[in-house]
């Protein structure tokens, strides 16, 4: 990851748009991570790893460039997870040093997320708040409904975002 330049994450919104910036996991398998943005105030989607193939030799792992995120300061309001693999949250314990920002999961993620950082000394700093099963969050002027999906692991959730005005976006976690 390039550190060398910052990033300027202030830049004019227009009043009636939701802002997509996938980070990572577009085109391609992991590292899966987007920003969505409504008028200065932004949620991240996500926070994983991929990983790499013949076509990188010497890298095992991928992780997303927070860089954008990291800029946004207090505009991040959190982080929401959409289901407990590794390409959707494996990147949580390299970069949540960086974000520090609330997460938001069901219980098996959390749980998943919590094993995880336990083996980190700020581990007990970084918080999931645990999302009940088709649950909503409300995270300044997105709320947010989990929306339970048949996947490999348990608790597999997409994401109906939604700002009061001007619509919803569907987030299918895969």
């Amino acid at each position: 990851m390039a550190h060398d330049s910052p990033i300027k994450a202030d830049f004019k919104m227009a009043p009636d748009a939701i802002y997509f910036v996938p980070l990572g996991g577009c085109g391609m398998f992991g590292a899966n991570m987007a920003l969505y943005g409504y008028q200065g105030q932004w949620i991240m989607v996500d926070c994983g790893m991929g990983f790499a193939d013949e076509t990188m030799p010497g890298v095992d792992v991928l992780l997303p460039d927070p860089s954008f995120a990291v800029a946004l300061g207090d505009k991040l309001l959190g982080i929401v997870l959409t289901h407990g693999h590794e390409d959707h949250i494996g990147a949580i314990r390299e970069l949540w040093p960086r974000l520090k920002k609330p997460m938001y999961a069901t219980k098996f993620t959390a749980g998943r997320i919590g094993m995880a950082l336990s083996e980190h000394s700020w581990g007990s700093q970084a918080h999931v708040n645990e999302v009940p099963p088709r649950g909503r969050l409300e995270l300044g002027p997105f709320n947010i409904q989990f929306i339970r999906m048949a996947h490999s692991i348990p608790e597999a959730n997409s994401l109906a975002i939604t700002v009061k005005e001007v619509g919803t976006v569907l987030h299918t976690g895969d």
